[in-house]
């Protein structure tokens, strides 16, 4: 199979090169140029709890349509990315093209369906893998969960089931399910504790889960997202939402999240798809959002700072 893998960063790159190591014409889609140029020329480096290897037949480009039309587009992309690969995505699209979307946060399949047909979209959750990019060319991962997938519309097909053993013959844990909404709800909840909060304070998931006081506040924006999802009726598979992020976290309590590393990086973060939409969803829903509403407004002035050039 031809799958092009559209936002080669950490998460990105693991897919690539799992996938490519198990047979399939990969492209690694990027615009970072250094990376790209370490793939091509040393082989890209996968190492954590898959093992360590060195993946020497990743193809690299800088455009969806420089790599060209594929069976599969795996779009790991920000959330802020996923509607420029859309439609970049769009030109290259056959009937039986299928797109695989897997981002942090809410909203990344309707925002592709804007621009793709929505029976080609599949949605995707990536838990508990703790990636990070090392250098160019070399990615490492603390854990690898589960990749659950799903159609866009609901219900259990066979094109899901294809899918998830696809991933399973390249060594992740991978099921189908028929309604995902449960599952993208109960990742933004361990999200919504983690992003934010570990960023703000400049931690890793352990270091935030051993300060009484920051904890409290990550526990203070999760219990308003939970409020927000049983709201809106989500199916949660717990009881105890405390529990499940405190369980979540224990799991891999050296990992940063991805939003902490961009702003390490200096680089604007996913905030507005994760922490910052719990307070657009508590507006909607008459809900208070006090906690997360502090968080993205600290995360958000950060960011502004970014933008300005140094003094």
């Amino acid at each position: 199979m031809k799958i092009v893998v559209v936002g080669a960063g950490a998460m990105g790159a693991i897919y690539a090169g799992l996938l490519a190591e198990n047979g399939h014409e990969v492209w690694a889609c990027d615009t970072w140029q250094a990376h790209l140029d370490a793939m091509r020329d040393h082989g890209l480096r996968v190492e954590g709890a898959s093992g360590d290897r060195v993946v020497t037949t990743v193809r690299v480009a800088r455009t969806p349509a420089e790599a060209g039309a594929a069976d599969l587009y795996i779009v790991a992309t920000k959330a802020s990315g996923v509607e420029a690969a859309a439609r970049a995505i769009a030109p290259l699209c056959r009937p039986s093209t299928m797109i695989l979307t897997i981002q942090n946060g809410l909203g990344s399949g309707e925002r592709m369906a804007r621009h793709v047909p929505a029976g080609q979209i599949l949605l995707g959750v990536a838990d508990g893998f703790g990636a990070s990019v090392v250098k160019p060319g070399h990615v490492h991962h603390n854990a690898m969960k589960l990749i659950r997938i799903s159609e866009l519309a609901g219900g259990l097909t066979a094109r899901v089931e294809r899918m998830a053993e696809l991933w399973r013959g390249a060594g992740f844990k991978a099921q189908a399910y028929g309604d995902i909404s449960q599952l993208i709800w109960e990742k933004f909840l361990c999200n919504v504790t983690f992003s934010a909060p570990c960023t703000v304070f400049g931690c890793t998931l352990g270091q935030l889960m051993s300060t009484p006081e920051h904890w409290e506040i990550a526990l203070g924006g999760m219990a308003e997202a939970y409020a927000l999802g049983r709201r809106k009726s989500i199916a949660f598979s717990f009881d105890n939402p405390r529990d499940y992020v405190t369980a979540f976290g224990a799991a891999m309590p050296n990992a940063r999240p991805s939003m902490l590393l961009d702003h390490l990086a200096r680089r604007p973060s996913e905030i507005d798809a994760i922490n910052g939409m719990v307070p657009v969803l508590g507006r909607e829903m008459g809900i208070p959002t006090p906690f997360n509403d502090t968080l993205v407004a600290v995360v958000r002035a950060r960011e502004a700072e970014f933008a300005r050039p140094p003094a």
